[in-house]
């Protein structure tokens, strides 16, 4: 199991390196999530007076899109999309 430090250490490593070219300036991206899932989260209160499974699926498939307005050819965000957009479609169904 990695130690505390290591972990801190890798996270650093990962946000000011391969993240940030990912996926841009975090505070302007998380300002972007932010307001999708503001949305998705109101529609969610509204229509089923509480966040689902489904909702939460597709709050995360918000977040990938998110990532791939910065870096629109990350194969891996695609597949996460499909995935939770998957995921979602079952758990709504």
């Amino acid at each position: 199991m990695k130690r505390r430090d290591e972990i801190l250490q890798l996270a650093g490593t990962l946000i000011n390196g391969d993240r940030a070219d990912d996926y841009g300036d975090a505070k302007v991206n998380h300002q972007r999530i932010a307001d999708g899932w503001n949305v998705i989260v109101k529609a969610a209160l509204e229509t089923h007076g509480e966040l689902t499974p489904a909702h939460v699926a597709l709050m995360m498939d918000w977040l990938k899109s998110c990532r791939l307005m910065k870096t629109i050819d990350h194969d891996d965000s695609w597949i996460d999309k499909a995935g939770y957009t998957a995921l979602g479609g079952e758990m709504a169904g």
